[in-house]
């Protein structure tokens, strides 16, 4: 069930390729002004920004080719960016590749890191800080599309989640949130909830 955190924060969703739209749908759900950012004046006036999953080259090279790379950087030495799946690979310092990246986050990141398309899958997850928004105890249920894992975390970046296995899915660092999964294609709001109340 979704609860109203308050129309007063106006989100950003970059809307250049990916599940932007799934983004826009669960920001409103939640009571907020949600803005589909293409064009660096798209970005003036609002709380946060949301970088969906997607195709991580392909975002970098709109970026690029819409100059918004200098922009989202100037945006996030003050405001509070999450990054999903090829989000999160689009906020790293490092993904041993050449692409354009915002290199905000202390994190390197891994593309593809389950392989391909077919080897999409589902999880149940233990992430403690969500109880900070939510007194549902239940595990999160994530879903990884052609998922990054994130392979290191430096300069005081916090872990909130983990595979059984060890590999890190999910960050956190100041005002800049990484996960590699697609928390917007569930009806489970409580990653929203927590980058609007915990991490904005």
């Amino acid at each position: 069930m979704r609860h109203a955190v308050g129309s007063r924060k106006r989100i950003g969703v970059l809307a250049l390729q990916g599940a932007f739209i799934e983004h826009v749908k669960m920001l409103q759900g939640l009571g907020v002004e949600a803005v589909q950012v293409r064009l660096p004046q798209h970005l003036d006036g609002l709380d946060g920004l949301i970088i969906p999953g997607g195709e991580s080259t392909t975002i970098g090279k709109l970026m690029v080719d819409f100059e918004l790379i200098e922009p989202l950087r100037r945006f996030g030495e003050q405001k509070a960016i999450w990054g999903t799946c090829a989000g999160a690979i689009l906020l790293s310092r490092d993904i041993h590749r050449t692409q354009p990246l915002l290199g905000l986050m202390d994190i390197t990141v891994e593309r593809n890191a389950f392989g391909r398309q077919v080897d999409s899958f589902s999880a149940d997850l233990s992430v403690p800080c969500l109880s900070l928004v939510s007194q549902d105890p239940s595990p999160f249920h994530a879903v990884f599309i052609r998922a990054p894992i994130i392979e290191k975390v430096l300069n005081g970046t916090e872990v909130l989640a983990r595979l059984q296995d060890g590999k890190i899915i999910a960050a956190r660092q100041g005002h800049f949130l990484a996960t590699s999964f697609h928390p917007e294609l569930t009806g489970d709001d409580r990653f929203h909830r927590y980058f609007l109340e915990r991490v904005l």
